[in-house]
């Protein structure tokens, strides 16, 4: 890949593609050699893996050269400042859970995204991105305004409008405080829709909602790396992407995802949720 400035999402799409593919194939190698755990986070069961660390090492050095004016925020730790506007938001293995138990449902993510401070919690909006499941060999991408694929085949998502029998994705945070808020928000949702799917990667989750494979998504307590592609990957498949309340971006405190007639459905029965 040849250094460049520009900021083509196709192109950026494609730098994304390529470099997801070449480190989920050396996550999928290492997972087969046998996994180490390397180090904890939030808790004891929020784990690191070295294959983490791996892997976040190839995706750096491969945009470096091919972006080096771009910045780098990584899961694992890069915080590397860019001069030209766009700044690459990955995570090396996104449900590191599964990919320990080696469940077949995880995913290297990686996002071009630019400041936007009303798009994401976090202050960016994505305009390329890659997701790619090593194990069932599944590559979503996206650029802006370009849709969605997988695998090269544009997806679409669900289009189901009733939230009754809607197949819902959700996840749940490591810490003790915030399970017992999950359960809380769960214990509204649940009632309401066809049933959960709790998976185990919230990047995979929504790439799975822009393919229809799940009719709607929601989640507390995403961070940037969680969803920085694969929210682009769901809106440009036709999802429609909402906050906890009009005042708040989506992103850390909440993110709701569906097509854009029953997001804010889904989103409603929360509304009396005591959010801390």
């Amino acid at each position: 890949m040849t250094a460049t400035t520009h900021a083509d999402p196709q192109e950026l799409a494609a730098i994304a593609v390529q470099i997801a593919r070449t480190a989920g194939q050396r996550i999928l190698q290492l997972r087969n050699e046998g996994v180490k755990v390397a180090a904890t986070k939030s808790s004891i069961v929020d784990m690191v893996t070295e294959a983490d660390q791996e892997c976040e090492r190839i995706v750096v050095a491969a945009l470096r050269e091919a972006r080096p004016d771009d910045g780098i925020l990584g899961e694992e730790g890069t915080g590397i400042e860019g001069t030209s506007g766009i700044t690459w938001v990955i995570d090396p293995i996104d449900g590191t859970t599964n990919y320990l138990y080696n469940l077949p449902a995880y995913a290297v993510s990686i996002a071009a995204t630019v400041p936007d401070a009303t798009a994401f919690a976090d202050g960016r909006r994505g305009i390329a991105a890659a997701v790619y499941n090593p194990r069932s060999d599944e590559m979503f991408d996206a650029w802006l305004g370009g849709g969605s694929r997988l695998n090269g085949e544009k997806i679409r998502i669900s289009g189901n409008l009733d939230l009754a029998t809607s197949l819902v994705g959700t996840g749940f945070g490591y810490t003790v405080e915030r399970k017992h808020e999950q359960l809380e928000l769960l214990q509204r949702v649940l009632p309401r829709v066809r049933d959960i799917r709790r998976i185990g990667s919230a990047a995979y989750d929504l790439c799975l909602l822009a393919a229809g494979r799940l009719d709607a998504f929601y989640e507390m307590g995403l961070q940037p790396w969680d969803y920085a592609a694969a929210v682009l990957v769901a809106s440009e498949a036709g999802a429609g992407i909402l906050g906890r309340d009009d005042a708040t971006p989506p992103g850390e405190p909440l993110i709701f995802v569906a097509d854009p007639h029953l997001v804010s459905e889904l989103r409603a029965i929360a509304s009396a949720y005591p959010h801390h």
